[in-house]
């Protein structure tokens, strides 16, 4: 019964469950029904937050797992990767573990220091390829298109040139408005940047995200203490990730968990091995 309520709901509590096996007259400790699934094969995890799904998204990450199924993975190799990301000074970035003894929370040592709503962030505009990372740079306003063509058009190239790709290669962005922009498109068609095609909400398909992963990690371990110091982290950490990792996060993201719409709801239905391929143009 346990096993078969989780499973059909993740959602249950421990609590949930000893009322429930008590109603049906047996009596069990919430141990026991942690030990229980464990046996199973199944832990108590912090739910992943995704993007919210419409069923036209849905349809469109479907047909783009569809067209590209099949690629082989070296064509991937010709593909720069972009994304902004935005990295806090206090807060959810600065999670770490440490070691203390009883009684000793509240030492310096085992304390991160926060600030009330936050301590401030910064915006990063970064890209990378199989052959490593390419530019980072930090956006200092809000951005709008014309900022983005300058970011474009300062940094991409620059970044192709050094990853050293191959004729041919393909720029990949994600549907920001900022990037499908008329005059953005007409700048990419100028400058004959061949452009992947992309589905809408679907961050969780772009292997950048592994790199982010790793560089807000890097980032709270040495806990910076004004934005001036986090943005000269930041680059330093950036500058630190080998070559390696660029091939290392597309083949993170091989396997891709898709979802099919059934009905009004979007439900799990389909696992798509996806392997990054050839392109479409947008433009």
């Amino acid at each position: 019964m346990i096993t078969r309520t989780v499973s059909k709901n993740p959602r249950t509590t421990r609590g949930d469950l000893v009322n429930d096996l008590q109603r049906a007259g047996t009596k069990v400790t919430k141990a026991t029904i942690s030990n229980t699934l464990r046996r199973q094969g199944l832990k108590s995890c912090s739910a992943r937050r995704v993007p919210l799904l419409k069923p036209v998204h849905v349809q469109a990450r479907l047909k783009f797992a569809r067209e590209h199924l099949d690629d082989p993975e070296e064509d991937w190799e010709i593909v720069i990767w972009s994304d902004e990301t935005k990295i806090e000074l206090f807060g959810k970035n600065s999670t770490r573990r440490v070691w203390r003894r009883k009684n000793a929370e509240l030492h310096p040592k085992n304390t991160i220091p926060t600030v009330k709503h936050g301590g401030g962030n910064i915006m990063l505009w970064g890209c990378f390829s199989a052959k490593g990372p390419g530019r980072l740079i930090r956006v200092k306003e809000r951005m709008n298109g014309a900022m983005y063509r300058e970011i474009l058009s300062d940094n991409l190239l620059p970044s192709a040139r050094a990853l050293k790709m191959k004729r041919g290669w393909v720029f990949q962005h994600d549907n920001d408005p900022k990037h499908t922009a008329r005059a953005t498109k007409e700048w990419l068609h100028k400058k004959h940047f061949k452009v992947l095609e992309w589905p809408s909400q679907s961050p969780d398909l772009n292997p950048i995200e592994n790199l982010w992963r790793e560089l807000k990690v890097c980032v709270a371990q040495r806990q910076p203490q004004n934005i001036t110091a986090l943005e000269e982290i930041c680059m330093e950490e950036w500058a630190k990730i080998p070559a390696t990792k660029g091939k290392e996060s597309l083949r993170q993201s091989d396997l891709l968990g898709m979802e099919r719409g059934r009905g009004n709801s979007l439900t799990p239905l389909i696992s798509v091995k996806f392997r990054l391929g050839s392109y479409k143009t947008l433009i």
